[in-house]
């Protein structure tokens, strides 16, 4: 069940790549995120195990040396990386200048990343980056250029899409696109979408069982972007990928943005300190806080149309999770015969659940059978009859989590790299459409603004 819509790959790139069979040879690109580790969080098949670090002499650096540490001196599974790290005012230029690997992987600081994506294009490497790549519409240009690059250099470039990894967001996927389940897709409202999609964030948090550590930069807009330019990222990305599987979307026929709205969270002394480490707020930051809280602008919601559908969108950030589950995730899905749902509910247990709702008593028995055959194709999966939704237990294996999904990513990443006809030609325009989408929205928000 959970692999007739993954990624496929009829439709590839037009330029006539070999197959290659060469090892990915990591270098990594100023890692100023934690998402940087987290590709190497596991060792894999045809990824060499010696690493370059291109990076400045500074903390972020430090904290990212010190996470691969933590992976390679683990009491489980172990890795065996090994660094070489090139660290200084010159590291950018020496990056240009040698060449020690094949793959840049790049998650950092976001105004600045695209332009390291497009040295790394321009340099013949292709790039696994994390997202976003761009956090406001005048780099826009910036980011097709980077595929006009890519396409001269025959190189390919793909950011991190963990959500599409995560098993609820397959199994609804799936669902969507089964019209005994589903229906037909309904165009919905602006008011009561065809799609909306909502993730909630906490800015003190742990990662790989560790408090995490925010950089200041991460908390300034002008250098890490709004909340709908970053993980609304991931959101506009599943937009497309369940509604038009495999399918190209045309920012430019495609999209309309018809609405956007932004407000911040309020961070005090407190959990600054918890966040990053910093007893009080630094002098960059400065007209972001009034001496006693900090604007963290981490919220924000688009309601659009993608071609005959209407979509919303939102990010939220809260300081700390009050609760047990950590970031949470609602995506509700219209159709003609049912609602697809994914939400997160403690009656079912802890992480997000799927819930399939009929529209009509008299199509419940048959939206149950139908759902219990594709059920029945995969082991693990039970659908429950509630009596007005129904509801599907997935198997241990399907919860993998977050940070598991990053290996995952770069896994099918390898593959693209060791066969280029495995690269989707729908991905692309996608990538353009999905940030339009974004930086349009908070664009808008801001003209919105008082």
């Amino acid at each position: 069940m959970m692999t007739l819509h993954r990624v496929a790959f009829a439709t590839t790139l037009s330029t006539p790549f070999m197959n290659n069979n060469d090892p990915v040879r990591l270098v990594t690109l100023a890692p100023g995120h934690f998402h940087a580790a987290l590709v190497q969080q596991e060792p894999l098949p045809g990824v060499d195990p010696h690493v370059h670090v291109y990076s400045p002499l500074d903390a972020d650096l430090i904290a990212h040396l010190e996470r691969i540490s933590r992976f390679n001196t683990r009491a489980d599974s172990p890795t065996r990386w090994t660094l070489d790290v090139h660290a200084g005012s010159d590291w950018f230029e020496r990056f240009q200048t040698e060449k020690p690997g094949n793959v840049v992987i790049i998650s950092g600081r976001n105004r600045p990343k695209i332009d390291l994506i497009l040295a790394a294009v321009s340099a013949g490497y292709c790039v696994l980056a994390d997202k976003p790549w761009i956090v406001e519409a005048s780099d826009f240009s910036k980011l097709e250029r980077v595929f006009a690059e890519s396409t001269k250099q025959e190189v390919f470039a793909r950011d991190i899409m963990t959500e599409r990894w995560e098993g609820t967001s397959l199994l609804q996927r799936e669902l969507m696109n089964d019209a005994e389940i589903f229906g037909d897709p309904v165009p919905g409202t602006p008011e009561e979408p065809a799609l909306q999609i909502e993730s909630l964030h906490y800015l003190c948090k742990k990662v790989a069982g560790v408090p995490l550590k925010r950089p200041v930069w991460w908390y300034d807009p002008g250098i890490a972007g709004e909340g709908v330019a970053d993980v609304g990222t991931h959101l506009a990305d599943l937009a497309m990928w369940m509604m038009f599987p495999d399918q190209a979307i045309d920012y430019r026929h495609d999209i309309a943005i018809l609405e956007a709205t932004r407000w911040p969270t309020h961070l005090d002394r407190t959990s600054f300190l918890e966040s990053t480490g910093m007893a009080d707020f630094p002098e960059e930051l400065a007209r972001l806080h009034d001496g006693k809280s900090l604007q963290y602008w981490g919220n924000g919601s688009v309601n659009y149309r993608l071609r005959d559908r209407f979509v919303r969108l939102t990010t939220r950030w809260d300081v700390r999770d009050t609760g047990t589950e950590g970031d949470t995730h609602l995506s509700i899905a219209h159709g003609s015969s049912s609602r697809v749902m994914v939400r997160h509910d403690s009656q079912f247990g802890p992480g997000p659940q799927v819930l399939v709702v009929p529209n009509r008593e008299r199509d419940h028995a048959e939206v149950f059978k139908r759902i219990a055959s594709v059920c029945s194709k995969d082991q693990g999966y039970t659908p429950v009859d509630l009596g007005s939704r129904i509801h599907i237990q997935l198997p241990i294996s399907a919860r993998t989590g977050h940070e598991a999904h990053f290996a995952s990513v770069l896994g099918e990443f390898v593959d693209s790299f060791q066969d280029r006809s495995r690269v989707p030609r729908w991905e692309c325009p996608n990538m353009l459409a999905k940030y339009f989408v974004t930086t349009e929205a908070v664009r808008i928000a801001k003209l919105q603004a008082p």
